[in-house]
């Protein structure tokens, strides 16, 4: 074996803050708000395959999650708002792969996913993993927003998105809601409601 076989291939991504994050163990240190809004305001949902100028990112459809998960559950703490706001926070570095490609690759993917998702709930102070209610109604939240995001931006038919994600109940997103935003936009509304929630919690 030649000393290039045997190095170790290299598991890390340096980020623009500086931070070098390593994916198979990351740590809570190394996750900055700065980059995660970066990168989900450039990661796009759907593969890409949607209407408008500009992608719909990780990020927009992240802000429309935490804001259904409000709606429908008007008493819920600053901390799950903010697990709600950060559900896709992996994403900033893995991307968002779609669900069918998630079912091909299996439990590998899943479980640098998780360990991601536990870095950066310990960073900001929220449980490492979510108890089963709050997940379940992010997860709610989530299929409401994609059903919208099939119909409105992907080309799906109301048939198909209901046997994905079934069929919203007194939630109503139109156009307006999903309109693509440019990447800085949405990156500085990620950034604010993040900071908003922060105050919330103090």
């Amino acid at each position: 074996m030649t000393r290039r076989q045997a190095k170790t291939p290299r598991a890390w991504q340096r980020m623009l803050s500086g931070r070098r994050l390593d994916l198979l163990d990351p740590s809570p240190l190394d996750v900055e708000i700065a980059d995660i809004a970066h990168g989900l305001a450039r990661v796009a949902r759907w593969n890409g395959q949607t209407v408008g100028d500009h992608a719909f990112s990780v990020a927009q459809h992240s802000l429309l999650v935490e804001r259904i998960f409000v709606q429908a559950n008007p008493d819920a703490s600053a901390g799950g708002k903010l697990c709600a706001l950060l559900h896709d926070g992996p994403e900033y570095v893995i991307g968002d792969m779609i669900s069918p490609f998630k079912a091909v690759i299996g439990g590998n993917y899943k479980e640098i996913e998780r360990r991601l998702q536990r870095a950066i709930h310990l960073r900001f102070g929220l449980e490492p993993d979510a108890d089963d209610r709050l997940r379940r109604q992010i997860k709610r939240a989530d299929h409401v927003v994609a059903y919208f995001e099939a119909t409105l931006l992907a080309g799906f038919s109301t048939g198909e998105a209901v046997r994905f994600f079934g069929r919203p109940s007194g939630i109503l997103l139109g156009p307006v809601d999903l309109a693509p935003l440019p990447v800085k936009r949405v990156e500085a509304a990620f950034v604010r409601r993040f900071e908003q929630l922060e105050k919330e919690r103090r």
